[in-house]
């Protein structure tokens, strides 16, 4: 009943709201007279707020059109990748001009961002999605309100939200290799559910996940939201806060917990904020200060903007969070898409780096509730682990603002940075193979596929050595799927690296040739790269025909070095290498040779990729 007093009162004060709009822009007006009228100003001001207070705020729009890359203006396409009932997969999609931009795109990480849900929509995260454009390709879950789903979709619970969050990790790795995940506040427990479940099954899960001010385990430093949902019970929220879909809505008849009193909740814990604002912004439109009061409307339009959320997933989420505390118990228990049962088990993460961020004037996730995701991944190792405590930074500061621009979002981009091991999808690699005909663009297919950092057939020029650094210089803890720790070389900087035979020969080395340039024939390129090649084979003296598999498995494999050359330099060569096949096998070594190492997370899969690389090039 409640919900039919709310619309009814809404509809009510819906044209006086326009009212007072109008009356405002009378008194601000220069072309009427009551513009000119003593106290004008102040009147505008009355009327305008007065609008803001009774007026129905719905939902904004993301309105990211472009973001500046390293001076280049990049434009932002949305769109949608994944439709659910209750749920979009949205991508910010960036597009430039710029050849050497659009290798910066090509190489950056992918993100997925995990808005809550929790009354407001996945808006308010615009300047963490606009922040992160720069250096990631971001997707970010966008949910529905619930009175707008109709009935005959069913219902949606805390296992649907887990469920959801793993389709889409998976959507995003089958597309681009792997994926890093970021969850803020309310997600942070959900994510951290689903990456368990799906190691606990052996798939594979995200490169890093970022937890950001969540109450993962609410039974530390709780706050006013925490004992709110300790000293009611399940049935008193039940009977209190859970409302149906009035009609006019295509969720009519839904139980939901409505946005109103959601909205009414959040503004019940800082009353004295939200009111000195308002007189704040009062003020500022009779001293005619447009930045400030323009300020204010932009965060308020966001913040008033609320969702209503289905009744059986915000029972779940103070049962399962806040009341039983399943998740540190381990006590949770998910219902897959299948239908059977799993236990979430985060010490069985083993490949994921993770890390926690927190604001030090949280008072909505306390300190150390997010920091407790941590203390139960005892899968992953220390060195895979991240703290971070934004000084100064309430709730929203870790995510919005200045703090988050300047302090939080410098350590978090380093963090993903170091993990991200670069591979490239499948489909890309699909859409470059009818050019690895072309001996000549097989250097830059080859780049684009992580197998190797620099040219075998050119010296890269500085503009594109310095914008591929961020990928190929070494890192503390960098991650990749194809080398051992043990077996990686020292390795020089990109700027002043020079391509070698894969194959190191016991003899003096030949100066390298002078770089080449991409205006040159492709005639000329290809003939020197073969000649060079054909070489290096001829120098380290190839094993018999008999021992041809042995020394292709030695040109797969990341553990071998140039400690094993002396053995086959001992035997004679009996064999001529096709140069192609050499050209081939001489990229793979060398690229072997250049890639960062990340055994902690797929030491098995350097053998799989190199072959399957291998395979690649000797089709072409």
């Amino acid at each position: 009943m409640l919900y039919q007093i709310y619309e009814t009162q809404r509809s009510l004060m819906e044209p006086f709201a326009e009212l007072a709009l109008a009356a405002s822009r009378m008194f601000t007006n220069p072309v009427l007279p009551f513009s000119h009228a003593p106290g004008a100003n102040r009147m505008a001001a009355g009327y305008n707020l007065l609008h803001r207070l009774a007026k129905d705020y719905e939902k904004p729009r993301f309105e990211i059109e472009s973001v500046d890359v390293d001076g280049a203006e990049v434009t932002i396409h949305e769109r949608v990748e994944i439709n659910k009932p209750f749920c979009e997969l949205r991508r910010f999609k960036r597009y430039a001009d710029d050849t050497e931009t659009l290798e910066k795109l090509l190489r950056n990480p992918v993100v997925l961002i995990v808005a809550p849900l929790s009354g407001h929509y996945a808006t308010l995260l615009r300047d963490t999605v606009r922040t992160m454009l720069k250096d990631h390709k971001v997707y970010i879950t966008d949910w529905k309100n619930a009175r707008d789903v109709p009935l005959s979709e069913g219902g949606f619970n805390l296992n649907d939200y887990v469920n959801y969050v793993q389709e889409f990790i998976r959507y995003l790795q089958k597309e681009n290799g792997e994926c890093h995940v970021v969850s803020v506040c309310q997600p942070t427990v959900p994510v951290l559910a689903a990456v368990s479940l799906m190691a606990s099954r052996g798939e594979q899960t995200p490169a890093t996940m970022t937890m950001m001010g969540g109450p993962v385990d609410a039974s530390k430093s709780p706050t006013a939201v925490n004992d709110l949902a300790v000293k009611r019970s399940i049935e008193w929220f039940e009977n209190n806060v859970i409302y149906r879909v009035p009609s006019g809505y295509p969720g009519e008849g839904r139980r939901v917990y409505p946005g109103f009193l959601q909205f009414a909740g959040f503004v019940a814990m800082n009353p004295n904020r939200h009111a000195t604002s308002y007189y704040d912004y009062f003020k500022d439109l009779v001293r005619g200060d447009g930045e400030s009061t323009e300020a204010h409307r932009k965060f308020y339009d966001e913040y008033n903007a609320v969702l209503d959320m289905d009744a059986e997933y915000y029972l779940d989420t103070i049962e399962t969070v806040f009341q039983e505390f399943k998740l540190v118990n381990g006590t949770w228990d998910v219902k897959g898409v299948d239908g059977q049962i799993e236990r979430v088990r985060p010490q069985d993460i083993t490949r994921t780096a993770v890390m926690a961020i927190e604001g030090e004037l949280d008072d909505i996730a306390g300190l150390g509730q997010t920091q407790a995701s941590l203390e139960m991944c005892t899968g992953v190792p220390d060195s895979e682990k991240l703290y971070y405590e934004v000084k100064g930074a309430g709730h929203y500061g870790i995510f919005s603002g200045r703090r988050w621009r300047e302090m939080a979002y410098p350590v978090l981009r380093d963090f993903i940075l170091r993990h991200h091991s670069g591979i490239v999808t499948a489909k890309r690699r699909r859409a470059s193979q009818p050019n690895l005909d072309d001996l000549a663009k097989r250097e830059e297919i080859y780049e684009q596929l992580q197998l190797a950092h620099e040219s075998a057939y050119k010296q890269p020029d500085a503009a594109v050595t310095e914008a591929a650094v961020p990928a190929a210089e070494p890192a503390p803890q960098a991650r990749t799927t194809t080398r051992k720790a043990a077996a990686k070389p020292a390795a020089k900087p990109a700027a002043t690296r020079t391509r070698k035979p894969a194959a190191k020969a016991t003899v003096a080395e030949t100066p390298a040739a002078p770089a080449k340039t991409a205006a040159q024939t492709a005639s000329a390129v290809a003939g020197e790269a073969v000649a060079k090649a054909a070489a290096a084979v001829a120098a380290t003296q190839a094993p018999e025909t008999t021992q041809g598999a042995a020394g292709n498995e030695a040109a797969a494999k990341p553990g071998r070095t140039a400690a094993a050359t002396p053995q086959a330099d001992s035997k004679p060569a009996s064999v001529e290498v096709p140069p192609q096949q050499a050209a081939s096998s001489a990229l793979l070594q060398q690229a072997d040779a250049d890639k960062p190492v990340t055994t902690w997370r797929h030491p098995g899969a350097a053998e799989e990729q190199t072959e399957q690389a291998l395979a690649d090039s000797q089709q072409s």
